[in-house]
């Protein structure tokens, strides 16, 4: 007896397509590039879909024989199918102790398909408010972390702060043994009065002078 071969639900990882994503390619611009956006008809899950049409397509549209009014409350509308699914599960399970073999059963069946088919509408109608509640939630996360983010920073701010002034209290107050260290800056950097009494009548400074001479001398 051959074992059974066991098939996985989804399909395995593309790695010939996610091999070519390295950082070599990705740095010389070699990585594919994604596809297309689609602008008319696609298909998914077998079904036809059109790039226009609502996210949450009306029952007359599918060829489905809507149950409910155009003007109805979700929640009322769920409870009610909840009920008559019920009713109706209750239903196919006598058909089938009974009369198995009846045409109703497989009446029943439908009847139950369509409800569910229309539980499952309602269900998607509210896909949008889960997405923008979803959103929401989001962005307060995102909000609360740069609070935080921004509270632990301002914290660090004030203890470098902190260590800055008490860095600037321990410098000692200047002295007399201080200001000898002192370097003179006219000394270093004669100002404009002097370097012009100081130029000779060739243009030449007396700091020029002496470095001609000690060079002279070498």
């Amino acid at each position: 007896m051959s074992e059974t071969a066991q098939v996985s639900s989804l399909p395995l990882p593309p790695m010939q397509y996610v091999s070519l994503f390295n950082e070599e390619n990705a740095k010389r611009g070699r990585t594919p590039r994604p596809p297309p956006p689609i602008t008319d008809n696609y298909s998914m899950f077998g079904n036809p879909y059109n790039t226009d049409d609502a996210v949450i397509r009306p029952l007359e549209s599918q060829n489905i024989r809507r149950l409910y009014p155009n003007n109805y409350d979700q929640r009322r509308e769920l409870k009610k199918l909840n009920h008559s699914i019920t009713a109706s599960f209750l239903d196919l399970v006598d058909i089938c102790i009974r009369n198995p073999e009846s045409e109703a059963r497989a009446t029943k069946i439908d009847d139950l398909t369509l409800l569910f088919i229309h539980m499952h509408h309602l269900v998607n109608e509210f896909r949008p408010h889960q997405a923008r509640e979803t959103l929401r939630v989001m962005l307060e996360q995102q909000k609360r972390q740069r609070l935080e983010i921004a509270e632990r920073f301002r914290r660090h701010f004030d203890k470098a702060w902190e260590l800055v002034q008490q860095a600037v209290n321990t410098i000692p107050e200047p002295t007399e043994g201080n200001i000898k260290l002192l370097i003179d800056v006219e000394r270093v950097q004669p100002s404009e009065g002097n370097a012009s009494n100081q130029t000779s009548g060739n243009g030449c400074t007396e700091e020029d002078r002496v470095l001609c001479q000690m060079i002279d001398s070498l």
